[in-house]
């Protein structure tokens, strides 16, 4: 049996329709026209113990709201789901104490008090052991390299430092399921480094089955091995990450900066990738991956380079693609 199974879970919202106007707000007292409107529609999956799979789709496309739903915040219109043989919406306290969801654009830790007194609260909650929270802490703060900044005021930590600390939050209690929701959102290169390869580790070592919401895409590709997409409230594919960037991600986009002021080459960018933009002081082309070291070179060569910078297709552009090839050719 798989530790996380969802069958047919949907969720609805029912919103008024209010129309314009005086006459509108006074027709609306007497007989109010609702729409209907679905956030996640008749979805379907299975995670098995140990995964780490990243769950995509643009803003909106329903993947908080499942999160939502399996952690147990929301109640599905219709539907089943069982993580770790629990009914999560049953709120039992069998099932609390072995998930956590974090929330990267929520707080957990208060604002306005270190980080440890936080944490430390949570073990009384959880009924952890002064040496096995003093144990706990110890570790995730060495692989996050945070220990030096549990007793600064969580208001005075950074934006990186202050999502290091939710997750040791989150893990203090040693879930066997995690739901990371924009874990990395708004943090440097360095700090989202750290992060990723915290979480990589603590997958390997505690086999922590989790469930990843992200838009930057590096951190799908250096932690998932498979990905559910997700748009529009249902589900356009479950698989392999790497059937995706095959299919539909093949190539990187390459932005050259160039300087007006310097003699112009006769190089036609067009020999090297399809043209994005091309104006006096921009070349932005789509150029295959296995292409891209040696475009690059060329580009050098031929045109006067101030900076460049190659980057992965936006996750929503691949996102758009597979839905697209789901939904098949209009009739």
């Amino acid at each position: 049996m798989a530790l996380i199974e969802v069958d047919g879970l949907t969720r609805s919202f029912r919103t008024w329709k209010k129309e314009p106007g005086l006459r509108g707000a006074l027709r609306g007292l007497l007989a109010r026209q609702y729409e209907e409107s679905f956030a996640v529609r008749d979805i379907s999956f299975r995670i098995e113990e140990g995964e780490f799979v990243g769950f995509l789709g643009p803003n909106g496309a329903g993947k908080t709201t499942t999160l939502k739903m399996l952690a147990g915040l929301l109640h599905p219109t219709r539907g089943s789901a069982r993580v770790l043989g629990f009914t999560p919406w049953e709120r039992k306290d069998g099932y609390r104490r072995q998930f956590a969801l974090l929330l990267g654009q929520k707080n957990q830790l208060w604002w306005d008090l270190p980080a440890r007194d936080s944490l430390e609260l949570n073990a009384k909650i959880y009924g952890i052991t002064p040496s096995v929270f003093t144990q706990t802490v110890g570790d995730l703060a060495a692989l996050l390299q945070i220990g030096d900044k549990l007793g600064t005021p969580v208001r005075e930590l950074s934006l990186g430092e202050r999502m290091k600390c939710e997750l040791i939050a989150a893990l203090l209690h040693q879930p066997r399921v995690l739901f990371l929701d924009e874990p990395t959102i708004g943090l440097d290169v360095v700090s989202a480094r750290v992060v990723r390869d915290f979480l990589r580790q603590h997958n390997l070592l505690r086999r922590t089955t989790i469930l990843l919401t992200s838009h930057y895409m590096a951190d799908i590709q250096e932690l998932c091995e498979r990905v559910i997409i997700i748009d529009r409230g249902i589900i356009s594919f479950d698989g392999k990450l790497a059937a995706i960037l095959d299919r539909f991600a093949d190539f990187k986009i390459v932005t050259l900066h160039l300087d007006p002021v310097a003699v112009r080459e006769t190089t036609d960018p067009t020999a090297y990738g399809e043209v994005l933009v091309h104006d006096a002081t921009t070349l932005k082309l789509k150029v295959k991956r296995e292409r891209v070291i040696p475009v690059c070179k060329g580009l050098l060569d031929g045109f006067p380079v101030l900076d460049f910078a190659v980057e992965e297709v936006p996750i929503e552009e691949v996102i758009r693609q597979v839905f697209q090839h789901s939904q098949g050719p209009p009739s």
